[in-house]
């Protein structure tokens, strides 16, 4: 099997040329061209100047011209680093100054927030102009497994961007792995709205789709109202979700048609309860299969074939044809292995195990030991080989499916005039993920406006890192080494708590 981005797009080209592969509401476009446009599109970033192991940052939405973008960056051996294009200027500003790239490729819209970055923008619709058009041009095929395809920007703990880098081999081995794990063939279409700034769309639908030769639907964002809508206009048969989509759509009004559509499969994680996930299914007439995943390795775990084990994770994911190449074992503090009923943090060993995080040598090699990952994340061995999560030992937070570090959104509150002192934590969210609340310390002698406050960090952090919740103490709770005891903070919501409703649709 290919063992790389392109060589996954020339296989796929080789095999059914004339069979389309991206579809959207602006039109479709086959393999070969894709791959045309592609090989297009690497030569012109050579003629900006990209060459094999430049890092270059991505706006990237999920559009077709932004996918083209990063398999053509993949193609000539860039280094893509993608990001969120609903970030701040700040933000955006801050990644590019900490990377250093060769070029930024963002569009018009967002151009304003990255006039004082000092480098080169490429605009990515005069980059890539008609992608729906057939276009013959050669695909690179010069990179190798183990060079570098990715810097996926991920919460860090200081509120500096941790980018785990991702190699080639890693993406190719999830494309070629997940039609097998969901036991998809080139009949299906695989729909996402997932954002192309994470692991899961890209190595996932995208090169999931290549590898089996199925179709692929690009929607540009979740929308609860017309997501069903989609799928019957594409006729999907598979998506993936993440966070709270599938709480969301349960929550839209039912309707007799709701599983009237091609989708038969849905991948997700963690697994919800069993009650819950039976109702979902025979409502909008599909399977949902879980698994689990991380940046640092798209090879985690996965139900396996023909198994139902409700709420767990699944078993170690392998490869179609290489056989067992992911082992997991779970270890206490002391790094002892845990048997069948006990809890301890997750250990990963596979190909896909990032080389470790950009200019992090310690993060490093506290991540990575002999080659064993450490996911942070705390699970309970079952005897039936599969694994429960319990919760995850690092601070970071999980909300919307994307990561945030408290450290940045207190930072970010800091900067307020009538603030002393804040904590952010995670509260119980109702749509199965973290909710954020601020536990905010006044200036001595001010009083706290949260609604003012709340807009002053908003202007700072992207919509998903603002808390919802807001809360006034006297005094932050304090170990014996004066350190916050976060624990101690209640997660309740008190009379005067200020509360900020999310919306329903997810950016």
């Amino acid at each position: 099997m290919p063992d790389t981005i392109p060589g996954l797009l020339a296989a796929a080209a080789e095999r059914d040329p004339n069979g389309v592969w991206l579809r959207t509401d602006d039109g479709t476009q086959t393999f070969a061209g894709t791959a045309g446009h592609v090989g297009r599109l690497a030569g012109r970033l050579r003629e900006a100047g990209v060459r094999r192991g430049d890092l270059v940052v991505v706006t990237a939405r999920t559009t077709p011209p932004y996918l083209l973008c990063w398999l053509a960056l993949a193609a000539l051996g860039a280094v893509t680093v993608p990001t969120d294009p609903s970030g701040t200027r700040d933000e955006l500003i801050g990644l590019v100054r900490q990377v250093r790239p060769r070029l930024l490729v963002t569009d018009a819209a967002l151009r304003p927030r990255v006039e004082a970055a000092a480098v080169g923008v490429l605009d990515i619709d005069a980059l890539v102009g008609s992608w729906q058009l057939m276009v013959a041009a050669d695909l690179p095929l010069e990179v190798e497994p183990d060079d570098l395809a990715v810097l996926i920007p991920t919460s860090g703990t200081t509120g500096r961007s941790k980018l785990v880098m991702q190699t080639h081999r890693a993406y190719a081995m999830a494309g070629e792995g997940f039609p097998y794990w969901m036991e998809l063939t080139s009949a299906d279409r695989l729909m996402t709205s997932l954002p192309l700034f994470h692991v899961n769309a890209p190595a996932y639908s995208v090169l999931g789709s290549l590898a089996c030769g199925a179709g692929l639907v690009l929607l540009p964002r979740f929308s609860a109202r017309g997501f069903l809508e989609s799928a019957r206009r594409h006729r999907a048969t598979e998506f993936n979700a993440i966070g709270a989509m599938l709480e969301i759509l349960v929550r839209q009004p039912a309707r007799p048609d709701d599983a009237a559509t091609d989708l038969r499969l849905c991948y997700t994680g963690p697994s919800p309860a069993r009650e819950w996930q039976e109702a979902f299914e025979r409502r909008f007439g599909l399977r949902v299969v879980c698994g689990y995943a991380l940046s640092e390795s798209p090879y985690g775990l996965i139900w396996r074939h023909g198994t139902r084990p409700f709420g767990t994770l699944g078993s170690p994911r392998q490869h179609p044809t290489l056989g067992t190449v992911n082992k997991a074992r779970v270890v206490d503090d002391d790094g002892g292995e845990l048997e069948a009923g006990q809890t301890g943090e997750l250990l990963l060993r596979n190909p896909t195990v990032t080389p470790g995080y950009w200019e992090l040598p310690e993060e490093t090699a506290a991540a990575v030991v002999d080659g064993w990952l450490h996911t942070g994340d705390l699970v309970t061995v079952n005897a039936d080989g599969t694994y429960t999560f319990v919760s995850r030992r690092k601070e970071v937070l999980r909300r919307r499916g994307q990561n945030l570090s408290p450290t940045e959104v207190e930072e970010a509150i800091l900067t307020h005039h009538d603030v002393l002192e804040v904590a952010v934590v995670a509260v119980p969210s109702e749509l199965s993920e973290d909710e954020v609340k601020a536990f905010v310390v006044p200036e001595p002698g001010r009083s706290l406006d949260f609604a003012e406050l709340r807009g002053w960090t908003a202007q700072r952090l992207s919509a998903f890192k603002v808390p919802r919740y807001w809360q006034v103490v006297d005094a932050l709770p304090r170990t014996p080494t004066a350190r916050v005891a976060k624990h101690k903070l209640p997660v309740g919501h008190p009379p005067g708590e200020y509360d900020t409703a999310d919306t329903e649709d997810v950016p």
